[in-house]
């Protein structure tokens, strides 16, 4: 079965067909760096890296730019969200980039999202960005006023290809910025002229301004990429007007096709409503991980499919670390065998279905559009298997334990990311939290028979040990300081 991808291009599921035999050149938004990144910024990445990493179990040759963007993306307000970090934590903008730009790098190693082949930043490419600006307007795609140079949309009839919106259907007010000078009142900002006090400025043609956040990414993914790259990634909300921008910019400057397929990914939701820092409803990566380990919330993330939303919950997080503790235990389970077992011995696999049985499954679910959700039913199948077998009363040989053991490190390690290569350190934070429930089940004894001296020394004791129990009207729970 052919790797399908469904493409947002044209709505169908697509037969991959690469542009270079072997290899994958890729794209994905980064993000804004003014701020820690949260559980949606996640869900973004992880599903972008199960991709990347499942290309590479493929043995094809991977490119992967995923950029930063440190100027021009502009809040609601019009202000730049890097400025806004910086008013907010009285810093220079590039000491705010930095500071977040190494906060996102850490968030993402501790998830164990691969790092990009490149990470281009938007104001390392402002040469590029103002020469093709200059472009656009000699091939009469955009237009300047004032010191703005806008992108006329009339001029590039398939404007909304992507989005499939329709041009005289465009809502003017539909996160593009109205302003009357525009000679269409969704032509977007390649240029934005800054004002006395915008900080972050660079000298044009038209004058001290920056670039529009479009532009950036047209710019950077066809640097690194070429004039036509395989796939674009990023987050499904961006599909307009970010990304019809970037198609429009493209394909006008440099008359041919921008990009063969189009990934977004789901939003992460509250209660239906899509995780964000402008409505308050995040958690942070660092928070998360302090309450969840990353494997669990790479599970929880992948076990449903990258292009659906999916609902945040402590309750569904739990479940995630239920479900992927329940694999890492056979896993343990397994390499105790192992070490037990001579290298010697009498080979058995047909004790157990074929191993490539199952690698044929999880790659049918993979190929099936990276259905990770699937991928993962896969291996909860093979787990079964290998617990059937390692109940047996037999010594077994080291060749087919090692098999099984490889099956889990490529598919549930290496594709999926669920299954650390050494789970020894997992042994002991299994052990503290047991130890840890314990403990808050005691103190709930205590309560209960109003034994509050001894009930309060319990928590006193864990707040020393930097351990926070937090009680509602739901129980207690605790948390890292």
């Amino acid at each position: 079965m052919p790797l399908k991808i469904y493409n947002y291009l044209s709505r169908e599921l697509e037969t991959f067909k690469p542009i270079r035999p072997r290899r994958v050149h890729m794209y994905v938004c980064g993000p804004t760096v003014y701020d820690h990144s949260h559980l949606g910024h996640a869900k973004t990445y992880i599903a972008m890296d199960a991709i990347v990493r499942y290309f590479k179990h493929l043995d094809y040759k991977v490119r992967y730019v995923r950029n930063l963007t440190d100027v021009g993306h502009l809040l609601d307000t019009g202000e730049d969200r890097i400025s806004k970090g910086a008013r907010r934590d009285r810093v220079e903008p590039m000491e705010v980039v930095d500071t977040y730009i190494h906060s996102y790098n850490k968030d993402m190693d501790a998830l164990g999202v691969l790092r990009p082949n490149i990470a281009p930043r938007a104001t390392c490419h402002i040469p590029q960005i103002i020469e093709w600006v200059q472009g656009l307007i000699e091939k009469d795609y955009a237009y300047e006023v004032d010191g703005n140079v806008y992108f006329s949309i009339d001029k590039f009839p398939e404007y909304g290809k992507l989005s499939h919106r329709k041009l005289d259907e465009l809502d003017a007010g539909a996160r593009v910025s109205i302003r009357e000078e525009k000679r269409n009142p969704a032509d977007f900002a390649l240029w934005k002229q800054a004002k006395p006090e915008h900080i972050m400025r660079w000298n044009s043609p038209w004058g001290a301004g920056y670039p529009g956040w479009h532009i950036e990414c047209s710019v950077m993914a066809t640097e690194y990429l070429g004039k036509t790259f395989d796939i674009h990634g990023g987050g499904l909300e961006n599909i307009f007007p970010h990304n019809e921008g970037e198609i429009a910019q493209a394909e006008a400057f440099h008359g041919q096709s921008f990009c063969n397929y189009w990934v977004l990914v789901g939003s992460l939701t509250v209660n239906g409503v899509k995780m964000s820092k402008s409505l308050g409803n995040y958690l942070t990566i660092k928070d998360a991980l302090k309450l969840y380990s990353a494997e669990a919330i790479r599970y929880f993330i992948l076990s449903s499919h990258y292009r659906g939303p999916v609902d945040f919950s402590r309750e569904a997080l739990e479940a995630a670390e239920k479900g992927v503790g329940r694999l890492q235990n056979t896993v343990r389970k397994l390499r105790r065998r192992m070490e037990t077992v001579p290298p010697a011995g009498t080979a058995i696999l047909s004790q157990i279905a074929s191993l490539e049985d199952y690698h044929k499954e999880f790659k049918t679910a993979m190929d099936d559009d990276f259905n990770t959700p699937q991928a993962i039913a896969v291996l909860f199948e093979f787990a079964k298997e290998v617990n059937r077998y390692l109940e047996q009363d037999i010594e077994g040989s080291r060749g087919t334990l090692t098999a099984m053991d490889k099956m889990f490190r490529d598919l549930g390690g290496q594709v999926l990311g669920i299954i650390p290569q050494r789970l020894e350190e997992k042994v002991q934070s299994e052990t503290v939290n047991g130890l840890v429930e314990l403990l808050m089940k005691l103190r709930q004894d205590y309560r209960k028979a109003k034994d509050w001296s001894h009930a309060d020394e319990i928590r006193d004791r864990l707040t020393e040990l930097g351990i926070l129990l937090e009680d509602g009207p739901d129980g207690t729970s605790w948390r890292l300081q």
